[in-house]
């Protein structure tokens, strides 16, 4: 428990021996106690725990900690975010870089995994191809899910969480911005499109929560300029990844929160930033298919350029005066009964959608075509545009020419060049079949379909009767398709026109339901004039007496009005003093909700993580604890499970009975039991084997009468059922000929029709197929010549690399040689030595061997004499013993020391 307390420097020292000894999760919980503690972590400069949280830092990225790091930079974030910003920016940034660097690595480990492939002329195994017809992924995908998905998580989770740490805290606003921007840049990078759509809704989401922040000096707040151009910057980014990702709906949102921030500034954006903005709002209107707010979009760019930029050329002013006037041109015809007005009752919805998208380029109210012709003509647009769109123009607008309409508008298109200008051929043709169409239906009543066809030549019929079509329900043409003669009839009906106002485009005549209407309005003008001739003075009279009345009125009601508005500006005074007492009273109470609040979760942040802690604290002791036990338990299991038998009996042994038994009762264990099961399945195969014979002869007995009786049964209903349905079958069978029959007399009058329509679609299929299909071999021709050119470089390639690493191996082939041959000259003569030292030391050890035996014989005869001589002493000590106890009595007392040195 010393660690607890322990100093900064000693706790990174400490986690650097849990990282030499490869515990990384070990010296990351080390390093979380240091900032944990707040002895100590409040008390010590950036200097000693900066070097400290870099380490943390890089322990959570190699084991994919997330939310450890979280913890440790919430922790870092609340000691320095106010004392020194530059330190906690300094540690994000560098584990942002560690965390791309990291994934960035796996992303390359990723691709090399699929590159090394053991064999290369069959680089379609069984297994890949088995795996890629199931799962429907290929290799790369298995690798990418295996190797580089955790780390992308990884590195998207910690993008997530440093923005959610840095969200309001004013001193941290560019660190906030720059990470966003580069959490775009992933997203477009690593094409995580799911994760871009969060990305923008968490920081629009965060957006709103400043908006609702309290005005504080640590606070983040929309009023400073600061702040709205760093949100406008990234909301820039956010636009311009959406549309290289083709995230549409994310633009077009993106589009709106621009535009709301520029709303915002108390001064207008930078003219380039403007044109930026309306660039990439015409693009995210063409590809919605607003082309009429992509047109005053690109109006909108070609202002702004024309006014604010003062050098520019006469070049870029004719290009972008050229696609003004093409996109201007391409808007299709507006409709006189909107497709909207057949499917719901009012068209608040389509206006208010229309009045929205004209909010984002600051128009009063939505453009139209004709509004957007006259703006064009009145900044002399089309003046400074090329000829041959000046010349486009005159046709399509000003000139009535359907005989020759479409050929000068293909001579035009086919001059267009570059992407942005190629993109408005398609359009332009539809406008161009629309203009046709009307123009003929002024001069002819009936025209052949073909002559139509040879008048737009660039279109198909498919393509032509749908215009047709679309003429009819939109543009308030009268005009019917005669299929069986192949003509196409324009209407004369004199009906009540329901435009309002004029056609737009060039006209030679007015159609009959234009007449109806041009009679009407001269009849209510004639009318109105005749009125006024018979009775001049009606209108004066009138007006005076209405004017008489109203005088009046006014002085009859000008006290009693004087006094209720009065009142009123009381009641509204009393009002709005209500109002404030009662706002200020609800903003103490906000504000005092919204501070605790804040003490309640930063209460229960702090309990959750020491909870947290703890229970890291105990899983790690249990652990360990668990990991000895473990290691004990399985050095006696190898011990035990040395044979087969020890085995099998320590699958049916838990681990309880283990430790109290040894190797020897495990073994006779496992005979009783190998001895009890034997005799358990001979008993049980012998009463099964009984059992079942007698069982299934008893059943094949008893089911012989059951089934004869049940095959004959099954024959009868059988027949029955077979009769019923044959006759059934019969029956319709007749039927259906008769029907077919009539079918075939009713329909037989269309055979030919039929045969020669089906003659000219086959025709005209067999045509574009047959040019298609010219197309498709010239491409696969180039292809496979460009790739059989790349197949001769590359095996070039690769047998001059063959030859240069086959001389390579060959040279380290010798040099291995010879070393192999050095080694073994000295190998040959170190035994040779080893050989003659054994030899020297084999006659030293005989020689001393022959000494030793020598020493050890002599040594034994003067043992033999010192044994004889002994045996003789005693002898004559014995027979001085028997000449009387008396004489050796008084001898020992004469001589009382001779008797003791003799024996010596």
């Amino acid at each position: 428990m010393a660690r607890y307390g322990q100093r900064p420097e000693n706790a990174l020292k400490r986690a650097n021996e849990f990282i030499e000894v490869g515990k990384p999760a070990r010296a990351l919980d080390t390093l979380y106690e240091v900032f944990k503690n707040k002895k100590w972590a409040y008390n010590w400069s950036e200097s000693v725990l900066e070097p400290i949280m870099f380490k943390y830092l890089d322990l959570c990225v190699e084991l994919k900690k997330s939310h450890i790091a979280k913890e440790g930079l919430f922790q870092y974030r609340n000691m320095f975010q106010s004392v020194n910003v530059g330190s906690l920016e300094n540690v994000i940034r560098g584990y942002l870089k560690t965390a791309e660097d990291r994934t960035e690595a796996a992303r390359e480990q990723s691709q090399q995994a699929v590159i090394d492939i053991d064999d290369l002329d069959n680089l379609a195994t069984p297994e890949s191809i088995l795996l890629s017809a199931v799962s429907g992924e290929d290799a790369q995908d298995r690798s990418d899910r295996t190797i580089l998905t955790p780390w992308v998580k990884f590195l998207w989770e910690s993008y997530c969480q440093c923005l959610e740490l840095l969200r309001t805290n004013a001193h941290v606003e560019t660190l906030y911005h720059d990470i966003a921007r580069m959490a775009y840049q992933f997203c477009l990078k690593y094409n995580r499109k799911t994760e871009f759509r969060k990305l923008c809704e968490k920081l629009r989401k965060h957006l709103e929560d400043i908006a609702k922040l309290p005005v504080l000096v640590a606070n983040v707040s929309l009023n400073k300029p600061e702040t709205q151009q760093f949100n406008l910057d990234t909301r820039l980014v956010q636009l311009d990844c959406a549309i290289q990702m083709e995230l549409w709906q994310e633009a077009y949102k993106a589009t709106e929160d621009i535009h709301g921030l520029m709303n915002l500034s108390k001064k207008p954006p930078v003219p380039k930033t403007m044109a930026n903005y309306y660039h990439k709002l015409a693009m995210v209107f063409w590809k919605a298919g607003y082309y009429l707010f992509h047109a005053a979009a690109l109006f909108k760019l070609f202002q702004l350029s024309k006014d604010m930029k003062k050098n520019m050329t006469a070049d870029e002013l004719q290009r972008m005066a050229c696609r003004v006037l093409l996109a201007t041109l391409s808007i299709p015809l507006p409709s006189a009964h909107p497709e909207f007005d057949r499917f719901i009752e009012t068209d608040k919805s389509p206006l208010e959608k229309a009045q929205r998208l004209a909010v984002l380029l600051t128009l009063p109210q939505p453009p139209t075509r004709a509004s957007l012709l006259k703006d064009i003509v009145r900044l002399n647009v089309v003046a400074l545009a090329s000829p041959s769109l000046q010349e486009l123009y005159n046709c399509l607008e000003v000139e009535f020419s359907p005989l020759t309409l479409c050929r000068q508008v293909t001579a035009v298109c086919d001059g267009l060049v570059g992407e942005d200008n190629r993109q408005y051929v398609t359009p332009l043709q539809d406008v161009t079949l629309v203009r046709l169409i009307r123009q003929v239906s002024q001069v002819y009543q009936t025209v052949q379909f073909s002559r139509l066809l040879e008048l737009a030549h660039f279109t198909t019929p498919f393509h032509m009767e749908r215009l047709l079509v679309e003429c009819v329900r939109h543009n308030d043409m009268q005009i019917r398709i005669e299929h069986g003669t192949g003509c196409v009839h324009f209407g004369t009906d004199l009906s009540e026109s329901q435009r309002e106002d004029h056609p737009e485009g060039p006209t030679l005549q007015d159609m009959p339901s234009e007449q109806v209407r041009n009679q009407l309005i001269n009849m209510s003008t004639v009318l109105y004039k005749s009125m006024h001739i018979i009775n001049p003075n009606l209108h004066k009279v009138e007006r005076d007496r209405q004017r008489q009345q109203m005088v009046q009125y006014y002085f009859d009601t000008k006290m009693r009005e004087h006094q209720r508005i009065l009142a009123r500006h009381k009641i509204i005074e009393d009002r709005k003093e209500f109002l404030e007492r009662m706002n200020s009273v609800r903003e103490e109470e906000e504000a005092r909700r919204v501070e605790e609040a804040a003490r309640q979760q930063a209460l229960a942040e702090h309990r959750r993580m020491e909870q947290e802690r703890e229970e890291r604290e105990r899983k790690r002791q249990e652990n360990e604890i668990q990991q000895i036990k473990d290691r004990h338990l399985k050095e006696k299991m190898q011990q035990i499970s040395q044979t087969s038998h020890g085995q099998k009996v320590l699958k049916k042994l838990d681990e309880d009975e283990i430790k109290k038994m040894d190797a020897e009762q495990i073994a006779a264990k496992e005979a009783e039991e190998l001895q009890k099961e034997r005799k358990e399945m001979q008993q049980k195969l012998k009463s099964q084997e009984k059992k079942v014979d007698y069982f299934e002869r008893a059943k094949r007995l008893e089911e012989i009468p059951l089934m004869k009786k049940s095959f004959e049964d099954r024959e009868i209903l059988d027949r029955k059922f077979w009769e019923q349905q044959e006759a059934e079958r019969l029956a319709m069978v007749i039927a259906e000929r008769k029907l077919a029959v009539g079918h075939r007399e009713r329909l037989e009058r269309m055979h030919s029709d039929r045969d020669i329509f089906l003659e000219k679609i086959k025709a005209q299929r067999n045509a574009v197929f047959q040019e298609k299909l010219k197309e498709f071999e010239a491409k696969l021709a180039e292809e496979r010549k460009k790739r059989l050119q790349e197949r001769k470089i590359k095996r070039k390639e690769e047998r001059q690399a063959a030859w240069i690493k086959d001389r390579e191996e060959e040279a380290k082939r010798k040099a291995e040689e010879e070393q192999r041959k050095k080694e073994e000259e000295e190998r040959l003569k170190k035994e040779e030595e080893e050989r003659l030292e054994a030899i020297r030391k084999a006659e030293e050890d005989e020689k001393y061997r022959k000494e030793k035996e020598i020493r050890d014989r002599q040594a034994e005869i003067a043992r033999q004499r010192e044994a004889e001589a002994a045996r003789k002493f005693e002898e004559k000590e014995k027979a001085y013993l028997t000449q009387g106890n008396d004489w050796r009595k008084d001898e020992e007392k004469q001589k009382g020391g001779r008797g003791f040195d003799r024996e010596r």
